[in-house]
């Protein structure tokens, strides 16, 4: 039998501290960022100043996903002096009644010049017609989520994960269940409940324009994976990113495959994305659309990476044991109770990381009698 003496015992304790703390930072990655403004949140309806021209506001949600944070830029458009927004919220009265306020005590009597979205989902382009509207203001999109916003507006199930087709298609990948079957017929339209409209016209936003905004220069950076031309804007002077949904500091995006583009390779289109954050400074302030505004993106983003990797990695070993489709996968990728707005989500996630390991040539596709794609690590 070994005894151990002084120095054994010493290091013996090193590494069990060293463990230890590798386990708090896998557990706790946000540890690892820095949030410059600690945990001061702006009240809904009101702004907070978080760089030169730069404010910060928030608006609830009525999702697990509670908030989204909206900016408001100092802007000069027109030969006239005001204020840019860059992004919206979704539409109901308790969005519109926060921005009343905002319009009434934040904005130092100056108009709305332009609405600036990052991409069409509901929370981002939701209000953006009433803004609009209500400044007589244009919207600046990217033309492929401008127009995917149109059709989700006009009733396309495809990008709407409601309806007849979003059944066809959780039906293929494993869900055939009568409950799930009647929830997804309910949410016929729900896209619409959320965005009822959108802007009659828009200016274009593409990859590696620069906009002027006020005094500032935004370079847009686009991004996939996530939605279907994310554009972020990054102003180097200020060194300031806004990053959308495409770098979170406590959750991972949601990356999806949903009817419309049925065999995508979404997460592999969002991890080369996100790659194009690490050309900016280490010390860029993040400014995301959920959470805090953060330091560290470059930490975040390979946080992200080791995440989907271990996805990965856990999906692979799952697929040698049997073909599974993705309803199967859920389970492995999410260790939570999932509400149905969760669920639908998660699916799109499962297809999405079986999409990454089947374009990668890890594992095979099969379709079964019936009609459930199923995949399989031979």
């Amino acid at each position: 039998m070994r005894v151990y003496n002084g120095a054994d015992s010493l290091r013996l304790r090193q590494l069990q501290t060293q463990l230890s703390a590798r386990k708090f930072l896998m557990l706790h990655p946000e540890s690892q960022l820095h949030y410059p403004f600690g945990d001061a949140l702006p009240p809904m309806g009101t702004v907070q100043e978080i760089a030169p021209g730069i404010r910060w506001l928030r608006m609830g949600l009525p999702f697990a996903l509670d908030h989204i944070n909206l900016w408001l830029i100092r802007d000069h458009f027109d030969g006239r002096d005001g204020w840019a927004i860059v992004d919206c919220g979704i539409d109901s009265a308790e969005t519109r009644m926060h921005w009343e306020r905002i319009f009434s005590d934040a904005l130092e009597d100056l108009p709305v010049l332009r609405v600036f979205v990052t991409h069409m989902h509901p929370d981002h382009i939701g209000l953006a017609h009433w803004l609009c509207d209500r400044w007589n203001a244009p919207m600046a999109i990217s033309g492929t989520d401008y127009y995917v916003a149109h059709a989700a507006c006009s009733g396309h199930e495809g990008v709407s994960a409601g309806g007849a087709e979003a059944l066809r298609f959780f039906h293929m990948h494993g869900f055939g269940d009568v409950d799930t079957a009647q929830k997804l017929l309910d949410r016929r339209g729900y896209y619409r409940q959320l965005v009822p409209a959108v802007p009659n016209a828009f200016q274009r936003l593409q990859d590696e324009k620069t906009i002027q905004i006020g005094p500032l220069k935004w370079q847009c950076i686009s991004g996939f994976g996530h939605a279907p031309e994310h554009i972020a804007l990054y102003c180097a002077s200020a060194q300031v990113l806004i990053a959308g949904d495409m770098l979170l500091p406590r959750i991972s995006t949601n990356v999806s495959v949903y009817s419309d583009e049925p065999e995508a390779n979404a997460l592999q289109q969002f991890l080369d994305s996100i790659d194009r954050f690490t050309e900016l400074p280490a010390d860029t302030l993040v400014l995301p659309s959920h959470g805090k505004p953060f330091l560290g993106a470059h930490t975040r983003i390979a946080q992200l990476h080791a995440h989907h990797r271990s996805q990965l990695e856990s999906l692979l070993a799952f697929c040698a044991e049997a073909p599974r489709c993705a309803a199967d996968a859920i389970p492995v990728l999410f260790k939570r109770t999932l509400d149905f707005h969760q669920l639908t989500f998660a699916l799109g996630e499962a297809i999405a990381h079986l999409h990454a390991l089947w374009h990668a040539g890890k594992v095979v596709r099969l379709q079964d009698d019936q009609g459930v794609l199923r995949f399989h690590a031979p």
